[in-house]
């Protein structure tokens, strides 16, 4: 069920639009501005009611700052009012609004147009996420990790929970490549890519192609020694497929993996420990391939092998 969120100080009219809506849709209020910003930064909503006039922070401004938030942007957002002069209704399209809805609430009209953008909203969603999906392997490209994971970092700091970054590739694939020929090759990324997909399958937890034969993923809340754990079941599982490889390089296909844990706080750079987990599986290659080498809380290294 596609999620709304209602933006509007009175609760006779709140309850009015949800007691409209919430047969269809799963209705989340707000009262204040400020509690329906935080709810849309932090919560999925398919489709924002926002109540134009407003204490405090009215519904322009609102508009205003939900148009320059990353996580918020691409909501789109129907304005309530009772103003019906053409600026007032010609500002908040220029703000980024999708449509006006009049007051007093017409149910049919209010149904109407919200299912409406909804199916536009979903539409446009389908859309985005064939973007950000790597058609080889399934998994998301490297344009769905650069959104994906600033968004879970900032999440991170603000739970004050461990965060997990790390990053692996297939030992020595050029040699595959040149042995088998890119057809095999490509056989081979699908293969690992869905075996370590198979792993990750929490919410809190990411994975994708970052290119050629490389993968980045993250996960939220398990500590160093756990996710270091749960990394080399993934490593093995992968050498378990027993695809041959070239006999003068190694019998089996496996990966290397480098990754780091912190509890990231703000002010942090994401960046900087991205460098940290690349470090880690330069050295798991330096030290022999098919191993993870990780960077626990205390920047101390954890080898497997």
């Amino acid at each position: 069920m596609e999620k709304i969120l209602i933006v509007d100080d009175s609760v006779v009219q709140a309850d009015q639009l949800k007691s409209i809506l919430e047969s269809e849709y799963d209705i989340t209020i707000a009262q204040t501005a400020e509690d329906g910003l935080r709810r849309a930064n932090n919560e999925n909503f398919s489709l924002i009611l926002l109540d134009v006039v407003m204490p405090g922070m009215d519904g322009f401004t609102l508009l205003k700052k939900l148009q320059e938030e990353i996580i918020t942007q691409n909501i789109p957002v129907i304005l309530i009012t009772s103003l019906s002069d053409v600026t007032s209704e010609q500002r908040g399209l220029i703000l980024g609004a999708v449509d006006y809805i009049a007051k007093p609430f017409n149910a049919l009209i209010v149904k109407a147009r919200v299912n409406t953008h909804i199916k536009l909203y979903q539409y446009r969603r389908q859309v985005e996420q064939q973007s950000m999906t790597d058609q080889l392997t399934g998994v998301a490209n490297r344009r769905k990790y650069e959104q994906y994971s600033i968004r879970k970092w900032n999440e991170a700091i603000r739970l004050n929970v461990p965060f997990s970054i790390y990053m692996f590739d297939i030992d020595r694939f050029k040699v595959y490549n040149d042995t088998f020929g890119h057809p095999a090759g490509d056989k081979v990324i699908a293969s690992v890519a869905q075996t370590a997909a198979s792993y990750l399958q929490r919410s809190t937890d990411f994975l994708a192609r970052y290119g050629g034969e490389e993968f980045v993923a993250f996960s939220m809340g398990d500590s160093s020694e756990q996710i270091f754990a749960h990394l080399k079941k993934i490593r093995q599982a992968i050498e378990n497929l027993q695809i041959p490889h070239d006999p003068s390089v190694s019998k089996w296909v496996t990966v290397s993996v480098g990754g780091v844990t912190v509890v990231p706080e703000k002010g942090s750079s994401y960046d900087f420990y991205l460098k940290i987990a690349d470090t880690m599986l330069y050295d798991a290659k330096r030290n022999g391939r098919n191993r993870v080498i990780w960077a626990d809380e205390r920047m101390k290294q954890l080898c497997e092998k």
